[in-house]
């Protein structure tokens, strides 16, 4: 489940009176639930890539209605040249690599292709190294080499089979350290081609869950190796071998050790790796450097923290500087995400940001000019601003303009950007500025022709006490069409949850399924807690050993301030999927005071449950932490249990267990609560097709019927 989300753009569609425009008319049933209302948006132009400096290419129309061309803009003079299509091609590799029907094809850069691997076993992730001359991918779980100039293929390692996995990640590394982006791959070249780096994992001592499928006479078994919480987990072993074969260095660490291994990094020279470990409790990483020739490892960083460190999934924890000599390092080990400049053998050498905001992502790096351009939450936390620093930490300024949200892309030399920006009331607009801050043009709006000419709902974003005063969390309403506060309306809240997972940010959307449900008289609502990131570490933090708590603290004051505000405390909805899940089933028996109806989706119900990695992090082991875990349980509440609580789940989830809704499902049954359950045989943690037109449909008849209280319109089907 992993749950590092960065929605830069999200919500819910919104709407401000413009003085000097008259609005009057109204959105069609045609409109808002069977297509986008004509013209009140239209897209962006979209950009496609840099030049140089100063030089970039973007796909736009030149007036409403006509096609999309492709123009060259000049960053000084602002001038536009159409290109025509055969001088703007693709850059990339002189070759890919790609699967198709089991076998492994090549293509080349005049357009030919060829099915170069085809034998049988179950290959996957071919990966063409740095230099274009080898592919290298697993087949059965061992990993090999194709050696294109010589049509040679090498077998790097022999002992793969159901428990021993070499280049390939095991479930729980997949899904929670190195990410479903990977899909299973665990080996990574190293940048002069030299060498492979590869994880091989031995399951034997992971338990096995099984998953039965339903199709056939006799149903089918997965036996799928997933340790939970407690539980052995895989062991990891990081090797190192060249492209044509021979022994592995193996990188000095024990085995049988209770460890992580995160994602690796290679130096750029490719002279030696560099292995993220992390102990069982996830309470400390180490770094260590590895001698690609002899295995032996050296710690460059170090770092624990009173609650847990995440371990870098997406690569973003070090960011190598092309003089080789230095890097930055991501670290949150003040209660805030900031940066660090190090040399490469691991000497701080200062912090080069510092203060109670949190930085996430950095954009360009100008070693010349000593700068560093990135992205941060500073100003705003629900809005994201781009902002410069020099290497030093000082002269900080932001870059970005107006109360927005803003996604920059910058120019290879740094002096230019080019921003897309939006808030609540504002759709997303793009223009190219300079990075001493100065809007050069103006790119495009997706302000439709029609934007001024409708009467839309409205949508703010709030912010509430905390009961304990601490902290004004952020919500996101949009409010019925025609809102009248003397009037009580229903609520229906959409949430995700989790530690740092907020969704509530200054952007805009819009969609005309909201619009319908705005028509029809529900206050659709989303809302963020402590532990979102709103707040930095130090507030994620509060999450530790104690999963749902916090997060029903803040979310009952929000619904308190919505009741205040004109909802009807007898029909506050909340809906949700996975984490979403799992706090629309707290919320419906914790929280059953304020949270009368729930939509469970995919829900996990006992931290026991779920996997070892992601549950550990935060509520440490069932051993360790049983009253932790106990608290947690959608399961100790059942008791409270008074609303109607909409239960839904694919059987085959290899993610969030089926097992954890039937678990549920069960108790309530003991406990003789009605509540409705849906299973959507073959699903995995989602579905599709029309089982996935069903769900909604059915979801859409419990709102009519709980929170309107009237029949759903024939309509509203899917």
């Amino acid at each position: 489940m992993n749950m590092k989300l960065v929605v830069l753009l999200a919500g819910f569609g919104l709407f401000t009176v413009i003085k000097g425009y008259a609005q009057q008319k109204e959105l069609d049933t045609l409109q808002m639930l069977k297509g986008k209302p004509a013209d009140i948006t239209q897209p962006l132009p979209v950009m496609k890539g840099w030049l140089d400096d100063a030089h970039f290419l973007l796909s736009k129309r030149q007036q409403p209605d006509s096609p999309f061309v492709t123009v060259k803009v000049d960053c000084k003079t602002g001038k536009e040249t159409v290109v025509p299509d055969e001088n703007h091609a693709a850059a990339g590799n002189t070759r890919a690599v790609y699967m198709k029907s089991g076998a492994i094809y090549l293509a080349e850069p005049d357009g030919s292709e060829k099915k170069i691997i085809s034998d049988n076993g179950k290959k996957s992730n071919p990966v063409l190294s740095p230099d274009n001359k080898y592919i290298a991918f697993t087949r059965d779980n061992d990993l090999y080499t194709y050696d294109i100039e010589n049509s040679k293929e090498t077998r790097l390692t022999n002992d793969g089979s159901e428990v021993i996995l070499n280049g390939y990640a095991s479930w729980v590394y997949m899904e929670e350290i190195l990410g479903r982006a990977s899909r299973y791959r665990a080996f990574w070249w190293s940048p002069d081609s030299k060498r492979i780096a590869f994880f091989r994992t031995d399951d034997s001592d992971v338990p096995v869950f099984n998953i039965v499928g339903e199709e056939g006479a006799h149903g089918s078994l997965i036996r799928e190796r997933y340790p939970k919480a407690g539980d052995p987990n895989p062991k990891v072993k990081v090797g190192i071998i060249k492209p044509e074969g021979g022994n592995v260095v193996w990188s000095d660490f024990n085995q049988d050790t209770d460890q992580y291994f995160g994602l690796p990094y290679w130096r750029p020279d490719g002279a030696a790796l560099w292995i993220q470990w992390m102990n069982r409790g996830q309470d400390t990483l180490v770094v260590f450097e590895t001698d690609i020739t002899t295995g032996a490892k050296k710690e460059l960083y170090a770092e624990t923290q009173k609650t847990w460190v995440e371990l870098d999934d997406m690569g973003k924890r070090i960011t190598f500087l092309k003089d080789g000599k230095q890097f930055i390092l991501q670290s949150d080990k003040t209660g805030w995400n900031m940066l660090y400049l190090y040399d490469i053998n691991g000497k701080l050498l200062n912090p080069v940001t510092n203060g109670q905001y949190t930085v996430t992502a950095i954009n360009h790096i100008d070693e010349k000019n000593q700068l560093i351009y990135f992205t941060c939450r500073k100003d705003n936390s629900a809005r994201y601003d781009f902002y410069k620093v020099k290497f030093n930490g000082t002269d900080l300024k932001r870059l970005s303009f107006g109360e927005y949200t803003h996604q920059a892309d910058v120019s290879p030399g740094g002096s230019y950007f080019i921003t897309t920006y939006s808030n609540v009331n504002e759709p997303p607009q793009m223009a190219l500025a300079d990075t001493k801050g100065n809007i050069k043009k103006n790119l495009g709006s997706a302000k439709g022709s029609s934007f001024y000419e409708y009467t839309l709902a409205k949508t703010e974003l709030v912010r509430v006490k905390s009961e304990d005063g601490k902290y004004d969390l952020p919500m996101k309403i949009t409010w019925p069409l025609n809102y009248d506060p003397s009037q009580k309306y229903p609520v229906l809240i959409s949430i995700y949850g989790g530690p740092d997972a907020g969704t509530v940010y200054d952007g805009y959307s819009f969609n005309g399924q909201q619009q319908w449900w705005a028509k029809e008289g529900l206050i659709q609502v989303a809302m963020d807690h402590r532990a979102s990131g709103h707040f930095g570490k130090e507030g994620v933090n509060y999450m530790h050993r104690n999963l749902g708590y916090w997060e029903m603290k803040d979310w009952i004051q929000c619904v308190k301030w919505l009741i205040d505000r004109g909802a009807d405390k007898d029909r506050i909805a909340i809906s949700g999927f996975s984490y979403g899940g799992y706090i629309t089933c707290y919320a419906l028996t914790y929280g059953a005071d304020y949270f009368k109806y729930g939509l469970a989706g995919g829900s996990v119900t006992d931290w026991s449950l779920y996997d070892t990695h992601y549950t550990e992090r935060f509520m440490d082991t069932p051993r360790e932490n049983p009253e932790g875990y106990k608290s947690s349980s959608v399961f100790t509440h059942v008791d409270k249990y008074k609303g109607l609580l909409r239960i839904y789940h694919g059987s085959l989830d290899d993610n969030v267990h089926l097992q954890n809704s039937l678990q549920l499902v069960k108790r309530l049954q003991e406990a003789k609560k009605h509540f409705e359950f849906m299973v959507y045989p073959g699903g995995l943690h989602g579905w599709g097709g029309n089982q996935a037109l069903h769900s909604q449909n059915e979801n859409n008849s419990f709102i009519y019927r709980n929170l309107l209280r009237k029949e759903m319109p024939g309509i509203m089907l899917r």
